[in-house]
């Protein structure tokens, strides 16, 4: 029964651009039959290269439906998916667009150089067309860029081309009407627009293709969002490579958690906040270690910046860090802060702690238990010990840190 409930639910977060897709084949359909019209009529060699040009779009709006349906199926030889199929399509769609400018540069060279009368009319639907591609351009890149598409992207930056040589095609109408002969010249500027757009879309789906990394804006988001989680020391190693509209992510995190149950858990929940984050994120194959400290980091609940301990923890105006290196037996960094939550009334404790999460410690030392309190689950939840006390100064609680290791430290506290 979930099965099926997953089937309808991914099913209709398909609809939308396989319902594009066929919008795209039918409007090239439409450009065409009165491109190829109008062509005949005005005796325009720039306008018949513009109709060749959609003709070859029709193909490609064919092979973009394909590879859309083509790249939901699911198959155990393909466990990664089959969402590449995305990316050849657009591979295929920016050939295309090479034959369509080798086609419209022929026509430039062989075609012949007469041109017939033709009425005003034929110039308000040819700039009547051009709204055509321009509006349905910015809904399918728009479609696309929100499920992620490469081959609706694709799509839609070639009817971004549809648009300027339509408009060039306008303006050679309007030369040709008045009898100025700009009709080669403009069949040969829409030819370099084509190949600067089948260029660009050939390079970026072979990048995918050839497992080419992630863009480094999102490589960089990725990497805050696992730092974000409490019981991730580092981040070792993060690669991600696009397949289709969907992204893989491999990470190497060294966590504060030895236990492996535990540890298991953060990685589900750093996996969740990464799709939370970015939604085309597949997969997230997540390497964890306990990280080898080379310092402990204590965090201290302080009555006031002189280093009173403070008899309570949420209400603590103040925290000092210190940071104590594990070979040496030094403190190598101390560091007062202030506690920003201390007014709320309500849910101190949480907020505190959340806090005092982001600074990273190992070790929370206060007069008052946490156990079975809401910011002693927190810090366990986070691989963070919690020690109670009994030092009432943060001068001899540091001479103590320095002398005793962490496990000799909580059995003496």
């Amino acid at each position: 029964m979930e099965k099926e409930k997953n089937g309808e639910a991914s099913a209709e977060k398909q609809t939308p651009y396989l319902r594009t897709g066929v919008c795209s084949l039918a409007i090239n359909l439409f450009l065409v039959g009165v491109k190829l019209s109008l062509s005949f009529i005005a005796g325009s060699l720039a306008l018949r290269a513009d109709a060749i040009h959609s003709s070859v779009d029709v193909f490609g709006s064919i092979a973009l439906i394909a590879g859309l349906l083509i790249s939901t199926r699911k198959n155990k030889n393909f466990p990664y998916g089959l969402y590449k199929v995305e990316n050849i399509v657009a591979v295929i769609i920016s050939l295309l667009l090479f034959v369509s400018a080798y086609e419209i540069v022929n026509e430039a060279i062989r075609g012949g150089s007469d041109s017939v009368e033709y009425s005003g009319w034929i110039l308000g639907i040819i700039g009547a067309l051009i709204l055509v591609p321009f509006l349905f351009s910015r809904y399918e890149v728009g479609v696309g860029k929100r499920y992620n598409s490469p081959s609706l992207i694709a799509d839609g930056k070639q009817f971004k081309a549809d648009v300027l040589s339509a408009s060039i095609v306008f303006f050679a109408l309007i030369a040709q009407y008045f009898g100025v002969p700009l009709d080669r010249i403009a069949a040969g500027i829409i030819a370099l627009f084509i190949i600067r757009a089948g260029w660009q879309l050939l390079s970026s789906s072979m990048r995918v293709l050839l497992d080419a990394s992630v863009e480094a804006e999102t490589l960089g988001k990725i990497r805050s969002t696992i730092e974000s989680e409490p019981a991730v020391i580092s981040v070792k190693h993060l690669t991600g490579r696009n397949s289709g509209r969907y992204i893989f992510v491999e990470a190497d995190v060294e966590l504060r958690i030895a236990d492996l149950q535990k540890a298991h858990l953060v990685s589900k929940r750093v996996e969740q906040k990464i799709k939370d984050e970015i939604p085309s994120v597949d997969r997230t194959l997540i390497h964890y270690e306990p990280a080898k400290k080379s310092h402990i980091r204590y965090a201290v609940a302080l009555l006031d910046r002189k280093g009173v301990i403070s008899q309570h923890f949420g209400e603590a105006p103040f925290f000092a860090l210190i940071d104590l290196d594990v070979e040496k037996g030094d403190i190598i960094r101390q560091e007062i802060i202030a506690n920003p939550h201390v007014e709320l009334k309500k849910g101190k404790g949480i907020q505190v702690a959340r806090f005092l999460l982001e600074h990273k410690p190992d070790v929370i030392v206060a007069r008052e238990s946490l156990l079975g309190k809401g910011p002693g689950y927190a810090f366990a939840d986070a691989g963070v010990k919690t020690v109670q006390t009994e030092y009432s100064t943060l001068d001899e609680l540091a001479i103590e840190i320095a002398t005793l290791s962490n496990d000799s430290l909580e059995e003496k506290m």
